[in-house]
């Protein structure tokens, strides 16, 4: 039995042998070179402890680096290209909430409004980029004209921008007979971005900036230097301003919520633009009618002058930028190439001694109402004799290229009312006195005239109407009388665009 035993645990380890030397035949060789431990060895090596045992680690794949957002690609929309741009400082306050939610009452509003930036909106986020401004500034507009270029103000702001008369002039905007850059697309939106970027550089803040766009750089400068008296912050929500001011910012602020939000743009129904340009630039080597220019465009007129809003004439004088739909320039060059008979249907006309407006019109085959529009005049005035108009092209009229800049239209003469008092009155460097009103104004008037010349002015209730003032054409003398009670004012006056 003994020796059973013996001889089965021999086999046991011949077998156990037989079968090492097996797995040193076939087994892998480590990266150093170094064999697999035989089997027997491993089986003869006592086991390890379960405090020795190391703990298995899952090893996970790393999950992938996202992708950094590039401000500089390229979008179809324009939306898109905009917000990737915005860069002021966030206002969050009641107002703003207040006027989102006032926008957003009002989605019929807020589309007519991105239609109507629609040919402007590309070419003022050009603009704000090529200068490193924020784009929300792109906006702006929507607070102050709802992108209406034709928007003319009480305080005599014109334009998208808005600009008011003597800050257009101070940005080289031209105020003239024949046009008004304040509604120049182009050349109002350099100077309204010349503008802002002058007032950030003096705050170094777009909030003050911008309050100094509404309410004047002096007045925003006064406003901070009160607070800074007092030991108060001078941040924008810190300063003492008319409600107009405080309420600015807000509205542009709750725009840029809006228009921050492609779902809720998509909610309220606003139409997508598309991220390319809208308009070009073609110049004008001749004189050329509104109408004429739109037709060589093969573009109705309404839709050239939103382009060109800032002639006052039916006529573009010579070398005149014209803005074009980008896909109609190549229609208008070729047109114009082609087109033999004159690009302009209006002419000058130098009134003569007598002539009065009314004899001029049916003259050249037109209307006195259509006459007048198309002169800037407004009332039943006559012209002094010397003065140039535009006219209809006729026997007797002249070259546009007489006009000039500024035509001449140097004495503006009213028809004498019916009551009237004898006497004179100097006038200082050939213009009249100011209109004044009231029975306090023309008190103080006829004691100043009575010291001066002795001439008694009939006193009259013009409490309802101011005085009317008539110059003669003979000298500097002018008659003055009282109007008629019931009667309004009428100024004539050479329009330069400005509407009321």
């Amino acid at each position: 039995m003994h020796d059973r035993n013996a001889l089965s645990l021999v086999k046991r380890l011949a077998g156990f042998a037989l079968v090492s030397l097996a797995s040193l035949a076939t087994a892998p060789a480590h990266a150093d070179g170094h064999m697999q431990p035989p089997i027997l060895l491993s089986l003869l090596t006592p086991p390890a402890r379960s405090e020795d045992t190391l703990a298995v680690l899952e090893v996970r794949t790393a999950p992938a680096v996202a992708n950094a957002v590039d401000l500089t690609a390229q979008h179809d929309d324009l939306w898109i290209r905009l917000r990737n741009g915005f860069a002021m400082t966030n206002l969050n306050d009641d107002l703003t909430l207040h006027y989102q939610q006032w926008y957003q009452n009002r989605p019929d509003a807020l589309r007519r409004m991105v239609e109507r930036s629609r040919p402007y909106l590309h070419h003022i986020v050009e603009e704000l980029e090529a200068r490193g401004m924020p784009t929300e500034l792109a906006l702006l507009p929507m607070v102050e004209s709802s992108f209406n270029p034709m928007a003319y103000s009480r305080s005599h702001a014109s334009g998208l921008w808005q600009f008011i008369p003597a800050t257009g002039k101070r940005f080289n905007l031209e105020q003239n007979w024949w046009q008004d850059q304040r509604r120049d697309i182009v050349a109002s939106t350099g100077a309204a971005l010349e503008y802002l970027q002058t007032i950030y550089d003096m705050h170094g803040d777009w909030h003050l900036a911008l309050a100094s766009y509404n309410w004047g750089e002096g007045a925003v400068k006064r406003a901070i230097e009160k607070n800074q008296a007092k030991g108060l912050p001078t941040d924008y929500a810190s300063l003492t301003m008319p409600n107009e001011t405080r309420h600015y910012v807000p509205k542009l602020q709750a725009l840029k919520n809006i228009f921050s939000n492609a779902t809720l743009m998509s909610q309220l129904g606003l139409p997508e633009i598309i991220n390319r340009p809208y308009f070009a630039t073609v110049g004008t080597p001749r004189p050329m009618d509104v109408k004429t220019a739109a037709r060589l465009a093969n573009m109705p007129v309404d839709e050239f002058m939103a382009l060109n809003p800032s002639h006052n004439r039916p006529v573009m004088k010579a070398d005149t930028p014209v803005v074009l739909p980008a896909d109609k320039l190549a229609t208008f060059q070729n047109n114009l190439e082609n087109h033999d008979a004159p690009l302009t249907e209006w002419q000058a006309y130098t009134l003569k001694s007598g002539e009065k407006l009314d004899q001029v019109a049916p003259r050249f085959g037109i209307a006195l109402p259509d006459l007048l529009r198309a002169n800037g005049l407004n009332g039943k005035i006559k012209l002094a004799v010397g003065s140039t108009v535009l006219v209809p092209a006729g026997k007797g009229a002249d070259n546009l290229e007489s006009m000039g800049a500024e035509p001449r239209l140097p004495q503006i003469v009213e028809p004498e009312p019916k009551a009237q008092v004898t006497g004179t009155q100097s006038v200082r460097s050939g213009k009249a006195d100011k209109l004044t009103k009231g029975k306090a104004a023309d008190n103080k008037l006829a004691a100043k005239d009575t010291k001066k010349s002795s001439v008694k002015l009939a006193a009259a209730d013009t409490s309802k109407a101011p005085n009317k003032v008539t110059k003669t054409t003979s000298g500097k003398n002018t008659k003055v009388a009282a109007a008629k009670p019931a009667a309004p004012t009428k100024v004539a006056k050479s329009g330069n665009g400005r509407r009321s």
